[in-house]
């Protein structure tokens, strides 16, 4: 089973109660804690690990909390993951510190390096923008690496999910 890290996932969740403030109201640690049941100690270390790497900043004071240092369509989903879990390496045996004597005569070996890639091309084609508009809710037709999706609604008030330029 392939597993996040809830380093990963609460970072991920934190940057999205982050992102519906954007642009203007900034979000309290505690707001964060109490809407996604994440104690704040954990979440002081992520969203200081995010800050570090540019994704939000801090305003102190009254009114203060965190923003986003960017807008919401600028952050994929899996530069925030690369920042707080490293790289996607779904074996142990792609993980560039542990690496794999029998890499040269696996048969596995390409499989897991493929479905890894296939994971990381999806995840960039995901953003923040993309979590406050619902648009995975709605549902997303199965995944090409080699396109982006976008979509668009039509005359019937639906969305078409269609394939755009190559990323």
């Amino acid at each position: 089973m392939l597993r996040l890290s809830t380093k990963g996932q609460y970072g991920v969740r934190a940057l999205y109660e982050i992102a519906k403030g954007y642009p203007e109201k900034p979000v309290t640690i505690r707001e964060i804690s109490e809407r996604q049941g994440v104690s704040v100690s954990y979440l002081e270390q992520i969203l200081n690990r995010l800050r570090k790497a540019g994704f939000i900043k801090s305003i102190k004071g009254p009114g203060g909390g965190y923003v986003l240092n960017k807008g919401p369509e600028e952050i994929s989903i899996a530069s925030v993951i690369q920042e707080l879990e490293g790289p996607v390496a779904i074996t142990s045996c792609l993980d560039p510190e542990e690496g794999c004597i029998r890499v040269d005569h696996c048969v596995t070996h390409l499989l897991w390096k493929s479905l890894g890639e296939q994971i990381e091309s999806f995840l960039k084609t995901v953003t923040l923008k993309t979590l406050l508009s619902g648009e995975l809710q709605r549902g997303i037709p199965t995944y090409n690496a080699n396109f982006k999706l976008s979509s668009e609604k039509n005359a019937n008030n639906t969305y078409d999910y269609r394939r755009s330029e190559a990323f």
